[in-house]
């Protein structure tokens, strides 16, 4: 990959990163589990508290990578090797958090992910809002997946073999 590629996939990356932090700060900022666990059984409680703690290390992880690939990006002379390991992160922590979630309150059904129907399956029926925020952010996390599939294995095999040179 061209160091011209990749400074134009920290540019798109970083962008649709921006977008998704906005709107999950904004969801976290005015949601709270008193107001999504309407419900007071403990399962509807555990639930919204993962639902919530995934949410929040989703957000800090995408932070972490916008800062770095700005980074990236505003350095005189652009370093191709901290660029990569920027995008590498991204997709590591950021696009495998969102669709492997620690506590999984919801989950990729790869049956539908190319029906064109919703993919997230969630573990319990979500208040509207809670669904919203996951619906809204899934495709641009569906997009830098895409966009970043060669950081999923391509390339560490590419880095392992050029220390074995």
């Amino acid at each position: 990959m061209s160091a011209a590629n990749v400074q134009k996939l920290c540019e798109t990356t970083r962008e649709k990163l921006k977008s998704v932090i906005g709107k999950m700060e904004l969801f976290l900022n005015q949601h709270a589990l008193p107001q999504l666990a309407t419900e007071e059984d403990e399962e509807t409680l555990l639930f919204y508290q993962g639902f919530l703690s995934d949410l929040r290390h989703l957000l800090v992880f995408s932070e972490m990578s916008y800062e770095k690939l700005g980074v990236a990006l505003r350095r005189a002379t652009f370093d191709e090797a901290f660029a990569q390991k920027a995008l590498y992160n991204v997709y590591h922590f950021g696009v495998n958090n969102f669709f492997y979630p620690k506590n999984e309150s919801y989950s990729e059904d790869g049956r539908y992910a190319y029906t064109g129907q919703d993919a997230i399956r969630f573990r319990k029926k979500p208040v509207r809002p809670a669904r919203d925020i996951i619906m809204d952010i899934t495709k641009v996390y569906e997009e830098l997946r895409d966009d970043l599939s060669y950081y999923e294995n391509d390339y560490l095999t590419e880095k392992r073999m050029q220390n074995q040179v």
